[in-house]
């Protein structure tokens, strides 16, 4: 007799811990654009940011409350009056919100950081829970470092913030210190010798510095965790969090071992793991569980032959089901508006205005008109190319020519609006790439530091579309450029533009490692 599955409740921190990866820094518009797609994958809690640390971080949780209706918005606040208060107000438009505080109990995190006794840190985590309860009554509680504290300790703290009204309690592998076995123990003994366990759901967020926190994850579930926090693709401080697609599909295809399942949306993973790459300009590795470019491809004649003559012989997942679809879509120069919208529809776009749509379908005619065949990726890219056109402020390209030879320094003269009035500039520099950042940088005078420089190819062919990332950094601000376009070095040119933009964007923040990640 089948029983009953229990929920696994998905807690996704992309917003919040996976932006404190070094250069994953996001506008006030693409953490809406991710919101809004993490509602759409239907993520149970989105920890939308940490409204204390600065004031473009309180602005985005805000708006974050009032757009997202489906899945509970969340704040992160350290145990103290000030931030609990910046998270209620940022809160306070939320169909459903949530209060996420926390406090490091380890005893190195007591002894040289908080510089507190074990008593004083449990009356600061007490005081908080109670003061978060008088904005919400969804209230969760971490003890920092959890996964090097000392149990009895671990069991007092927890015990006293479930009785302040604390009705999630997320035990962190802050540091990636714990093994699979060890993890789950822990959890397993919290809920058994703490008299109040039952009154709280325990969640378990785990860092990947030893590659485990996927396994310490599925072995918190095991020993009774029934929330998970994570992250799209991994993305986090320094290794990275937990991958929430492999916790999701884990979960499902193991029915037999998991007695439990998400309410996930899993067709959406795919188009969600590309948007936030996109955005933050980390690729995902193409062999990369679920969502990698490899993760269902299958070279060797044996794995072929298999896969012909029955999926199921060496494949454990359907690609349909995460949202890798056959991509070849019969639009083309001739197709109208209202097909481009729906297919994009399909693919999880929806756009917040006309005008927005009328770029992007304007960019899509242009597109069909140079290349043969439109694929669902080249429309993916479409839109972020879009976007990250609409988002521009001060500069925007109007027009590029290059000139290479070999054994000669590549020419590059470029054509750039520059609030309103139009700068021509040329550049000489090692290929075509280097000489049009040349130009531009003589337009622009940023004087910033070019950290990360990528191309990936959109799809197959020749005449694929080339994709390019680019990041900047000057006095501790950290910018992502993005464009896309048939000629790299056009696609370069848009995407160093689109990061100038963002650097002189007076609201873009300084990278969001000022307080104590969870």
């Amino acid at each position: 007799m089948q029983t009953m599955k229990e929920r696994l409740l998905i807690f996704d921190t992309t917003l919040r811990d996976g932006e404190q990866s070094p250069g994953a820094s996001m506008t006030f518009d693409e953490k809406l654009r991710v919101a809004r797609q993490l509602e759409n994958l239907r993520v149970d809690v989105i920890e939308a940011g940490f409204p204390a640390a600065s004031p473009g971080d309180f602005e985005a949780v805000h708006a974050i409350a009032k757009s997202v209706t489906r899945s509970v918005v969340c704040g992160l606040a350290r145990a103290n009056p000030r931030d609990v208060e910046r998270a209620g107000a940022a809160l306070e438009p939320a169909a459903h919100s949530r209060i996420h505080t926390f406090i490091a109990t380890s005893p190195i995190h007591m002894r040289e950081k908080l510089r507190m006794s074990p008593h004083q840190v449990v009356e600061r985590a007490v005081a908080a829970v109670q003061q978060a309860r008088g904005y919400t009554d969804d209230v969760e509680f971490s003890p920092e470092d959890a996964g090097r504290s000392d149990l009895d300790f671990l069991c007092r703290i927890i015990e006293a913030a479930i009785d302040a009204g604390a009705g999630t309690v997320n035990i962190p592998d802050t540091v990636g210190y714990n093994v699979p076995e060890q993890f789950g123990e822990l959890i397993g003994e919290l809920r058994a010798r703490i008299p109040n366990a039952g009154d709280a759901v325990f969640s378990a967020h785990c860092h990947n510095d030893l590659g485990l926190a996927v396994a310490n994850s599925l072995a918190a579930v095991m020993a009774g965790a029934r929330q998970v926090e994570c992250t799209i693709n991994g993305l986090g401080e320094r290794a990275g969090n937990a991958s929430l697609e492999e916790i999701v599909m884990a979960v499902r295809t193991r029915r037999d071992v998991f007695d439990c399942d998400t309410r996930i949306d899993a067709t959406q993973i795919v188009p969600t793991s590309r948007l936030v790459s996109g955005i933050t300009g980390f690729p995902v590795q193409p062999n990369k569980a679920i969502v990698g470019a490899n993760a269902f491809a299958h070279e060797a004649g044996i794995h072929q032959d298999g896969v012909i003559k029955a999926r199921e012989t060496y494949e454990i997942m359907r690609a349909e089901d995460v949202g890798w679809a056959a991509n070849r879509i019969v639009l083309g120069k001739h197709s109208g508006r209202a097909a481009f919208t729906e297919r994009l529809k399909f693919l999880g776009f929806e756009f917040a205005s006309d005008e927005e749509l009328d770029r992007a379908f304007a960019r899509f005619k242009e597109l069909a008109d140079n290349k043969h065949e439109i694929f669902d990726d080249d429309l993916q890219s479409l839109v972020s190319d879009a976007a990250s056109a609409a988002a521009a402020s001060r500069f925007a390209l109007k027009n590029l020519e290059t000139a290479s030879q070999l054994g000669q320094p590549a020419a590059a003269t470029v054509t750039v609006e520059v609030d309103g009035g139009e700068v021509t500039a040329r550049g000489q520099g090692n290929g075509a790439v280097d000489a049009t950042f040349r130009a531009i940088e003589s337009i622009a005078e940023s004087g910033s530091f070019l950290q990360l420089y990528s191309v990936s190819s959109i799809t197959g062919g020749s005449d694929a579309q080339g994709e390019v990332g680019v990041r900047l950094e000057r006095d501790g601000r950290i910018v992502n450029g993005h464009g896309a376009d048939l000629d790299i070095v056009i696609a370069s040119a848009k995407a160093y533009i689109n990061a100038l933009n963002k650097l002189y964007d007076s609201e873009m923040p300084v990278h969001p490692q000022l307080a104590q990640a969870v």
